[in-house]
């Protein structure tokens, strides 16, 4: 089997803190050898190109430190002022400036200049994520002959809103230098035809090859998952186990509603408290028998929105708090850090009721965690955005508009009161799809897609669902 070069723009080899992503993606360095490059997080005062490489968990990891220039425009400025925003269907919080691009441009540049020498001809080379969607064709026009596959872990927005963004279609244009995209869902696949097609004339067949000004490039629809196993072992632990006597405790027999998601405004967060209001304003008698946690760690500081989105939150907890709570009770708590995954297992588990809510999210893995945390004897309830690509794949979910406070207020209601056979009945169906197609699923899924031959009439394999 071929090395595997993954690239993505940070690396997170090793570590108690892995997310799903980084756990698939040194289990095959581990198994297969190969390299993982991206930038280290560090900031320098001039780029060379030098290569900081180490070993971490048996994975070899090779990072290259930006300028701060860098940073501003391609990082803090393309990626999550423009392409973050706009990708998530937030057109009035996307900034469009040149100097973003251009060192969006740059900066991808100067990652595929560093990474050339470490690719050897035989190598297939995975390329993640929204920061990098131009790299594929800076390594073609360096002469690399590899197979170059990219996936994308957030949305794609409808033609309509990605019209929007200046030069969008030669944006779209540099993805042809990939010989296979891959998307979590259908629907992310169709808006991404919808576009080429109707933007830059491109034909696709029934097997999802898509040709455009002389490229084909392969589409496939392979959702994410969790290393089920794993996190639900993790659950069973020590850790775990004293995280729920511990929150268990805290709640004196009360329910707990738990939210877990990074700090940013497509998570839903403040829809989510509105309508968690909702539902203590229309449901006065479940005061004081429940309580919602919220874990929301910072992220991307140095962007104005994110600073504007925390300030709001704070000012909601404080509000709702204010006006409900009790001498012996909080309706809210609201954490502002991080835990390590073995502590989520733990509160989780505790959980009667998980809300998973985002406005719009390519997969949301936090929905798979909770369900994989679960008692199988007593097990809880997950409510999701039906806008979280998830939603997909667990119908048994209760599935909410999460603009709709009054849904959310319904939802809260109907999974407090479910029965356990149907609690019980839901979560059978969710966990046996999570363990399935978990993120070994997922890995394997896609590098078969990507390593298989390219056949003259452009036949694909299974993996690739056929496009509307």
């Amino acid at each position: 089997m071929s090395r595997l070069i993954v690239i993505s723009n940070r690396v997170s080899a090793g570590g108690g803190a892995q997310g799903g992503l980084a756990v698939a993606l040194s289990a095959a360095l581990r198994a297969n050898g190969g390299i993982w490059f991206g930038w280290s997080g560090e900031v320098t005062d001039h780029f060379t190109g030098h290569i900081n490489f180490q070993r971490t968990d048996g994975v070899a990891t090779a990072t290259v430190d930006l300028e701060e220039q860098d940073v501003e425009e391609y990082y803090n400025g393309y990626a999550n002022r423009t392409l973050w925003p706009l990708f998530h269907y937030r057109i009035d919080l996307a900034e469009y400036e040149r100097s973003f691009a251009g060192g969006y441009e740059r900066a991808n540049q100067r990652f595929a200049e560093t990474v050339l020498p470490l690719i050897e001809p035989e190598d297939v080379v995975w390329v993640q994520d929204y920061h990098m969607i131009p790299l594929g064709r800076e390594l073609r026009n360096r002469g690399i002959k590899n197979r170059i596959g990219f996936f994308l872990h957030i949305p794609w927005p409808p033609r309509r809103l990605l019209g929007t963004l200046p030069e969008a279609a030669a944006l779209v244009e540099t993805l042809f230098g990939y010989d296979v995209i891959g998307f979590h869902t259908q629907e992310w696949l169709d808006s991404f035809v919808d576009f080429v097609k109707a933007e830059m004339g491109a034909t696709v067949d029934e097997s999802g090859v898509v040709r455009c000004n002389g490229r084909s490039v392969r589409l496939v629809a392979c959702p994410i998952g969790i290393d089920a196993s794993a996190f639900e072992e993790m659950a069973r632990g020590l850790t775990a186990r004293r995280t729920y006597e511990k929150v268990r405790a805290s709640l004196v027999g009360r329910a707990l509603i738990v939210g877990v998601d990074r700090l940013d405004y497509s998570k839903g967060l403040e829809e989510r408290f509105l309508g968690y209001e909702r539902f203590l304003e229309e449901h006065p008698e479940e005061r004081n028998s429940l309580v919602l946690l919220q874990i929301a760690p910072p992220s991307r500081g140095a962007v104005e929105s994110y600073q504007r989105i925390r300030s709001t939150l704070e000012g909601l907890a404080g509000r709702i708090n204010g006006a409900h709570a009790e001498l012996d009770w909080v309706p809210i708590r609201y954490v502002n850090q991080g835990y390590p995954r073995d502590v989520l297992a733990g509160v989780y588990r505790a959980a009667k009721i998980g809300l998973v809510t985002p406005l719009r999210d390519g997969m949301n893995l936090v929905a798979k965690e909770y369900v994989a945390a679960q008692d199988p004897d007593d097990p809880g309830v997950l409510i999701l955005s039906r806008f979280a690509g998830a939603a997909e794949q667990m119908p048994e979910a209760l599935l909410v508009n999460p603009y709709s406070a009054e849904e959310l207020s319904d939802a809260l209601q109907r999974a407090l009161r479910m029965s356990l056979t149907e609690r019980k009945m839901r979560w059978s169906a969710m966990i046996e799809d999570v363990r399935q197609r978990d993120v070994m699923w997922w890995l394997e899924s896609f590098r078969e897609c990507l390593e298989a031959d390219v056949s003259a009439d452009g036949t694909v394999t299974e993996l690739n669902r056929s496009v509307a």
